[in-house]
């Protein structure tokens, strides 16, 4: 069965880092897209970035230039390192991964099949 587990999150002032690390078991780790997702309190789940087992990337329009994602296919690791954190980047984050291939990275809550429990990013200003 299918697991990812998320670690790295904490508390950080503004225009400081976090590296999210996702642990995946029970999947074809370097075969699907994986992605990060990220949901305030009160709003819907926000893409925040995607992978392709091919090294292909996508990034949400709120994170581009400050967030990369990158994968360890040796450890079945997923990355999120988040630069120049804002407030508004307080949110649970969330690993997913797909389980069929794709052409195009998901960016919806619906183009991925597995979660993970999420992190919390707490940003202070």
């Amino acid at each position: 069965q299918a697991q990812l587990v998320e670690s790295g999150g904490g508390l950080v002032q503004a225009g400081g880092s976090l590296r999210l690390s996702c642990a995946a078991s029970g999947l074809t780790f370097s075969s699907y897209a994986m992605g990060w997702f990220r949901q305030a309190p009160g709003k819907e789940r926000e893409f925040v970035a995607g992978m392709k087992w091919s090294g292909e990337r996508s990034f949400g329009d709120s994170v581009k230039g400050r967030f990369t994602i990158s994968r360890d296919n040796a450890k079945n690791t997923l990355y999120l390192q988040m630069n120049d954190l804002k407030p508004a980047d307080t949110a649970v984050y969330y690993c997913a991964s797909d389980k069929f291939p794709s052409v195009e990275i998901p960016t919806t809550v619906g183009g991925y099949d597995y979660w993970g429990q999420g992190t919390q990013v707490t940003v202070s200003s």
